[in-house]
Formats: C-alpha cells, structure tokens, sequence
C-alpha cells in the first residue's frame, strides 16, 4: 500500500510543460520506490484528450496501452504513465510501465468521467 503522500498545487505549467496548466502533483513511497501521480482537469473532455496527445507528443518512444487508451514513454529520463478520463488529464511518473498500469486504475477509479 502506498504510504500518503505530499500534495502540491500547481498553478500553471504542470511538470514544466507549457501545454498543461496548473494541477495537482503527489509524491508517493511504496515498496522502497518512489513516484510521483498528476492531475489536471480541463474545461471539456476534448480538451483533455488534447493535452492527452500534446503530453504523448514530449515523450520519447511513446507506446499505445490499448486496454487504457493512454500513453508510456520516456519524459526526460522518467518512465510516465499518461490518460484521460472525461475532464481529467492523470498520470504517474516514476515506475515500470506494470506498475504505473496498477497505481493508474486505482486512480482512474476514483476520478468522475463527466
């Protein structure tokens, strides 16, 4: 189980991407490994779709997870996680691609589609 921990807003540029706007990033520690999971609601599902695939667009290598509809890749040296649900742009950063797919449903779950 994770431990709780550190929540920070974000105004603008979330993870220093100019295409995002501010959101929500969490630290976490689990298993000696840590992470990190992001959260940015846009104003329409559409809009997050869009930063969905400006975000893919940064990554290096970037592979389709079908199941998910989101993205893994490489964000300068960290393995990330990404997808959107309804409003919500999310993602972790920091684990294997097994992992981050487990921490990712649980978010995923308790996020409103719209």
């Amino acid at each position: 189980m994770a431990e709780r921990g550190e929540v920070t807003l974000v105004e603008t540029s979330l993870l220093g991407k100019a295409f995002l706007p501010g959101g929500n990033l969490a630290k976490y520690k689990r298993a000696g490994k840590e992470y990190e999971m992001f959260l940015v609601r846009a104003a329409t599902p559409t809009a997050a779709a869009t930063m969905l695939l400006d975000y893919k667009n940064s990554l290096v290598e970037p592979k389709f997870v079908a199941h998910f509809g989101g993205f893994f890749g490489d964000d300068a040296g960290t393995p990330t996680f990404l997808f959107s649900k309804g409003s919500w742009l999310a993602g972790v950063r920091g684990l294997n691609r097994e992992d981050a797919d487990t921490v990712a449903r649980q978010l995923a779950a308790r996020l409103d589609a719209d």
